[in-house]
């Protein structure tokens, strides 16, 4: 891929290998309700009659499987890269889980690597576009191996089931664009609709990140944001892409910090321009901005410490 010469880590390159292996794009059709709510066929099927007459019917071009509504999987590269040069070899024999998902490409290119790639995600659109058998399950590795995509609907960690169903043991947390300042903790008032709601306060979601992990696991925020809105225009959330949690937090939470709300927009930018994003209409460098938070639950002491 064009965005190979730009990463150096092992792990970002492993990652772009896999992109050629994805299987070929499935179309799908999926339903939506008035309510903006959507169906799999199946579940639509299910429907009482009146309320599966006014469904929409919407049928999704292939290359939607892997891009949805948030693009390129290819964008994980920046983050993968980073958590690379902090010490992550490979994705073989990890488990990684994906707070708030959104796409199903990067988890397929993780599990054809070795990994239990788990995402779990709120959104009914994923859950009725990802609703076939071959969607979830083993993933061939080549090289070693077998992998596993998973995803799990619904609330994490508020919801009892869905904790279960997601599980723990990660190597791995990572949430893009999702743990926004923005969205938790907006400066502004702003349509609770635009936000992002965890269900439980941050101490809460934090001890469970931190519980979720092995010794030694590492929990990952990365965020590209657009530039915000000049005074007297609408505040946009999406647009805040720092950190939503202090660093007293996340050291309360008992990990150690690695990298706090560090500003990447520069290597987002050169991303960008690899995967083609200024020949679409976006101009880079002005409406590009690149945040990451990188923390680790502390490792276990050696055998035999303090005795």
């Amino acid at each position: 891929p064009e965005v190979a010469p730009e990463v150096w880590s092992s792990l970002a390159r492993e990652f772009l290998g896999a992109a050629p292996r994805l299987p070929r794009p499935p179309a799908r059709t999926i339903f939506r309700d008035p309510g903006r709510r959507y169906y799999s066929p199946e579940a639509a099927a299910a429907l009482p009659d009146p309320d599966r007459a006014a469904l929409e019917k919407i049928d999704l071009a292939p290359e939607t499987y892997y891009t949805t509504r948030y693009g390129t999987p290819l964008a994980y590269v920046r983050p993968i890269e980073i958590l690379g040069r902090h010490g992550m070899a490979t994705f073989a024999g990890k488990r990684v889980l994906d707070f708030g998902y959104g796409t199903i490409g990067h988890l397929a290119m993780m599990a054809s690597l070795g990994a239990e790639a788990v995402g779990v995600d709120v959104d009914s659109y994923l859950s009725a576009l990802y609703s076939e058998g071959g969607d979830q399950g083993p993933r061939p590795n080549p090289k070693g191996v077998d992998g596993m995509v998973r995803l799990v609907d619904g609330h994490w960690p508020g919801t009892d089931s869905v904790k279960k169903a997601v599980g723990g043991g990660f190597d791995l947390f990572i949430s893009k664009n999702v743990l926004k300042r923005g969205y938790i903790h907006p400066d502004h008032e702003v349509d609770p609709s635009r936000l992002v709601h965890l269900e439980v306060d941050d101490a809460t979601f934090l001890s469970n990140v931190r519980d979720s992990l092995v010794a030694g696991g590492l929990f990952m925020i990365y965020n590209l944001s657009p530039a915000q809105n000049p005074p007297g225009k609408p505040w946009l959330p999406w647009a805040d892409g720092r950190c939503p949690f202090t660093r007293e937090q996340l050291t309360g939470a008992g990990f150690e910090v690695l990298v706090y709300d560090e500003d990447d927009t520069a290597a987002a930018r050169e991303m960008g321009r690899r995967l083609g994003w200024d020949k679409k209409g976006m101009d880079l460098d002005k409406d590009l901005f690149g945040h990451v938070t990188l923390v680790r639950k502390p490792p276990a002491p050696p055998r035999g410490a303090g005795s």
